[in-house]
């Protein structure tokens, strides 16, 4: 059963059974008070009665009396104590008559049921002519209240009858506006399954509901699908390629090995040596293609309050003493605070380190310190700079400005775009200021927590 089709019958069941509890109530407490008004009445027409009897007993026949207070519709009886009783019946209740008579020591006011019909009966003590104790006894048929009751139950269900064909409209209504957005993106997801396009849905409506929230949530799903599939088809596109060059070295100077390596020592450390770099290569390029497949949120972040000063500075010991490459370090040397994960700030670092190393033989400055309330570290370099119309492609994977030098120093072109994407997790603006022939200046700006 569709999810339109259980809303619109549990709804409609829901308003059904609150209608029928409601109409139910309506009638069970009309026909209480009816019932109560009715005996209430009678009991006070019987004591009226005993009273007018009481006091003309003796002066006019008992027989006249009775037939002067006989209901319309019922019996006047009276019953003395050994249950012997004289009546007076209405013509339309004659099978009263039959009713064997009963005598109370007190009163009485009851609903009884005769003759498959409802009375009231009443009775109350009054005093016979020779002084004996008797009950004069009033019973009177409740069909005008039963009638009335009977048409009040079938205006009642017809009322619920057709008080329930709106809501049964109404419910159906409801259910298609509720599930109009779970039905778009079943088709939605229907039509990506058949053509294979990341599809989004159009969000509609500013009440931001739940269902709102769901779309919201599908769309951003869509995102990251589309995100990560992209990621994967340009992650095999670029392994594909980019490791294709190496592994023809490698192949091409290990079959020079098998068929000349062991009789020239010169040609077999040659292409010892390639193989070697070649395979180095191949893993930093594969470690680099692997961090840049990741999602933003997959960089495991470790953010903390961070001396920015201090780790610079180690990271540039550090680099030094790796390359043996002389560094300039410029700041006022005042410590600077930021919420930042050391790891990935030092990656990052020493990404353009390296990368000012690689087209640059002049020492290499690295500037750091805060302006207003942003911190922001400056890699300078004086090497062979980017020309203008090629600045925005830097940040492209596997772009080079100069292939045969960067093939030559072991570049991949991995580099920047890994750059990019570290300081994009770690919420730091990266800019490229070059001038061909002059250098490059690689900027980072982030927001301090504190400076001192």
């Amino acid at each position: 059963m569709k999810l339109s089709a259980k809303i619109n019958l549990l709804t409609s069941a829901q308003f059904a059974i609150l209608i029928i509890v409601i109409n139910s109530l309506i009638y069970i407490t009309f026909s209480s008070l009816s019932y109560s008004n009715a005996l209430n009445n009678t009991m006070a027409e019987l004591k009226k009665t005993a009273a007018n009897i009481n006091s003309l007993m003796g002066e006019v026949p008992e027989a006249d009396l009775l037939r002067a207070y006989m209901p319309v519709n019922g019996m006047i009886q009276i019953v003395e104590q050994d249950n012997k009783g004289r009546s007076v019946t209405s013509p339309s209740e004659l099978k009263l008559a039959d009713r064997k008579p009963t005598y109370f020591s007190s009163e009485e006011s009851s609903r009884i049921k005769y003759g498959g019909k409802l009375y009231t009966f009443q009775s109350t003590p009054i005093i016979l002519p020779d002084g004996n104790v008797a009950n004069l006894q009033l019973t009177s048929s409740l069909e005008s209240v039963t009638e009335i009751l009977r048409m009040l139950r079938l205006v009642l269900i017809v009322a619920t009858l057709f008080a329930l064909i709106p809501v049964v409209a109404s419910s159906a209504f409801l259910g298609r506006l509720i599930t109009r957005p779970v039905a778009t993106m079943t088709r939605t997801m229907t039509d990506i399954r058949q053509s294979g396009e990341f599809k989004r849905l159009t969000l509609e409506g500013k009440s931001k509901d739940e269902l709102y929230e769901m779309s919201e949530t599908f769309n951003h799903m869509m995102d990251l699908l589309e995100e990560n599939y992209e990621k994967q088809q340009q992650f095999a596109s670029n392994a594909s390629h980019e490791l294709k060059t190496p592994l023809t070295i490698i192949e091409s100077y290990s079959s020079l090995l098998k068929r000349r390596g062991l009789k020239e020592p010169k040609l077999f450390e040659e292409s010892i040596e390639a193989i070697h770099s070649e395979a180095i290569r191949m893993r930093e390029m594969t470690e680099q293609l692997l961090l840049l497949a990741r999602h933003s949120g997959e960089w495991d972040l470790k953010i903390k309050k961070t001396n920015f000063s201090s780790l610079v500075i180690s990271t540039a010991k550090a680099f030094e003493n790796a390359y043996g490459r002389e560094l300039v370090l410029e700041h006022d040397g005042s410590p600077i605070m930021v919420a930042t994960d050391e790891q990935k700030l030092k990656q990052l670092l020493f990404i353009l380190l390296d990368n000012a190393r690689k087209y640059s033989d002049q020492p290499i400055t690295l500037s750091f310190g805060t302006k207003g309330k942003l911190a922001f570290i400056h890699v300078i370099d004086k090497g062979i700079g980017i020309p203008k119309e090629e600045l925005s492609k830097v940040f492209d994977r596997f772009y080079r400005v100069d292939k045969a030098r960067s093939r030559k120093i072991g570049g991949s072109g991995l580099g920047l775009s890994l750059a990019k994407d570290i300081a994009g997790a770690l919420g730091i603006e990266i800019q490229l200021q070059s001038i061909y022939g002059q250098g490059t200046t690689a900027s980072l700006h982030f927001k301090s927590s504190n400076s001192q």
